[in-house]
């Protein structure tokens, strides 16, 4: 350990440490675990580990099932990521023009951003009759396979790009989704020159989507708004009507984000 590394954490307070620890793994797990899968995850003394979910559940940030005794995460953290998600600019402004492009296409609509290597959705609106709801506020997916995230990454440049990805071949892909580092890098080149992305089936087959890049005043991608359209394949018919009014949005959120949008951001 560096003498820095060794600065920096004379400073930590391992209670609150510990804490952080057993709500990460209860976050990544996405399910109810035990007290003794706990403890072998976050490798912390047994006592300590007691303590610490004893404290968490008096809290609300743990919950503890009254029959199982098993630990899940509790409303608390529920209440703190909310609250994280409409402090956020792009939601607050962009709530209300994603329920118009709902209305106006018929198509559940969304605001994602990027957090590293995840698309997170942090602004969802569903059509009347969605056929997919396993998208949420909060639902992370993987930013290599999605169509949200390869336009997201338009805002990368390669230096970036590369240590966010720094193997050749990508992690967990799968038929439709690009393997290898350098052709995911190619097809966000073509993203970035077309400005939008059309995603058919690229993710969950027999849905499609339709993706435009929100930048704020200083021209970086802070996010992007897409539709969900329930079919394979768009028709010709509906492709450019429901691309212009994802356009549309992209730049109105855009526009009150301080961007100082141009007749093609509008047109694409």
């Amino acid at each position: 350990m560096s003498d820095t590394d060794k600065t920096s954490r004379k400073y930590l307070i391992p209670g609150l440490e510990r804490g952080l620890l057993i709500l990460m793994v209860l976050s990544r797990h996405h399910r109810e675990m035990g007290f003794a899968e706990i403890l072998k995850l976050v490798d912390i003394p047994k006592a300590t580990a007691y303590r610490a979910l004893q404290t968490l559940e008096h809290m609300g940030f743990v919950r503890r099932h009254p029959t199982s005794g098993l630990y899940s995460l509790g409303v608390s953290v529920l209440r703190l990521g909310f609250e994280y998600v409409t402090s956020l600019d792009v939601v607050q402004v962009g709530q209300p023009v994603i329920e118009a492009l709902r209305d106006t296409t018929g198509c559940s609509s969304h605001i994602a951003i990027r957090d590293e290597r995840d698309v997170i959705y942090v602004a969802r609106v569903s059509a009347t009759n969605a056929q997919n709801r396993q998208v949420n506020v909060g639902t992370r997916l993987p930013v290599h396979r999605t169509s949200l995230g390869r336009m997201l990454l338009t805002g990368v440049d390669r230096q970036d790009f590369e240590a966010l990805y720094p193997e050749q071949q990508l992690p967990d892909s799968d038929p439709g989704s690009p393997i290898y580092r350098d052709a995911l890098w190619e097809m966000v080149q073509e993203d970035r020159t077309r400005g939008y992305v059309i995603g058919e089936s690229f993710f969950q087959f027999g849905i499609s989507s339709i993706v435009y890049p929100l930048f704020n005043h200083d021209g970086e991608v802070q996010g992007v708004v897409s539709i969900m359209v329930p079919m394979h394949e768009i028709p010709e018919s509906d492709r450019e009507p429901l691309r212009l009014e994802v356009a549309r949005a992209a730049s109105s959120i855009s526009s009150l984000l301080g961007y100082q949008a141009t007749q093609k951001d509008e047109t694409g």
